[in-house]
């Protein structure tokens, strides 16, 4: 298992030589310093931590200083946790985008997007009541919350109210990469990820396909057809 962090810039659209269109969420991906390694003798499991986009040393904490003196490697903003089947990375050592390749399936974890304390209309699609001023119903409110049948005394835990909408972890599974641009860190996923723009992704190797590959047809070059 092979994994990055990169940070969501927002969508756009690529074209193949053949005129197929790809919509595509664009990942920026530097590279990832490998700040401590995670051991099943010291810290009871195995991961790689790694530390994303260059921090100025006046804006961190005395304890995130002395994570990064102790690694010898500049202060980074993100400090994340990557897990991979055969690591063989050291402290300092740096992961980029070259680990994965145009047509590999993978899946991104993200943060999905907060919307505050919404209604059951906006945060589970219920439908609103009459709009007739003699409706006598709040509009925008859940209907009957009674249940059939026994135990018909209370609101029964899990039933979909108001609340807190979004702001979770999610993952989004068999995600396909249509480019990879080592040069400016740059990775193209078709379709869209989890989370608002310039927030922090993962991006791994498919849990449900390992080693799946997708045929992906030659995209457009447009600053080599500009020069020609």
């Amino acid at each position: 298992m092979k994994s990055i962090v990169g940070r969501k810039m927002g969508m756009t659209q690529v074209f193949a030589t053949d005129g197929m269109q790809y919509p595509v969420t664009v990942i920026e991906v530097l590279p990832n310093v490998v700040t401590q390694i995670k051991t099943k003798e010291t810290d009871g499991y195995e991961a790689v931590q790694v530390g994303y986009e260059d921090k100025k040393e006046q804006r961190c904490i005395k304890p995130e200083l002395g994570v990064f003196k102790k690694a010898g490697v500049t202060p980074k903003y993100e400090l994340v946790e990557l897990h991979f089947s055969d690591a063989s990375y050291k402290v300092g050592d740096e992961i980029k985008a070259d680990i994965f390749e145009a047509g590999e399936i993978i899946d991104v974890i993200g943060t999905s997007k907060g919307h505050g304390f919404t209604g059951a209309v906006k945060r589970y699609h219920y439908h609103i009541g009459p709009k007739g001023h003699g409706a006598g119903f709040p509009h925008r409110s859940a209907g009957s919350m009674a249940t059939n049948g026994r135990c018909n005394n209370r609101i029964h835990p899990g039933k979909k109210m108001a609340g807190h909408h979004g702001d979770q972890r999610v993952t989004l599974q068999n995600l396909t990469i249509v480019a990879v641009d080592v040069a400016n860190n740059a990775i193209l996923v078709k379709g869209s990820v989890p989370g608002p723009k310039k927030s922090i992704v993962v991006l791994r190797s498919a849990v449900k396909k390992p080693n799946a590959k997708v045929a992906i047809k030659e995209l457009v070059n447009y600053s080599k057809a500009d020069a020609e």
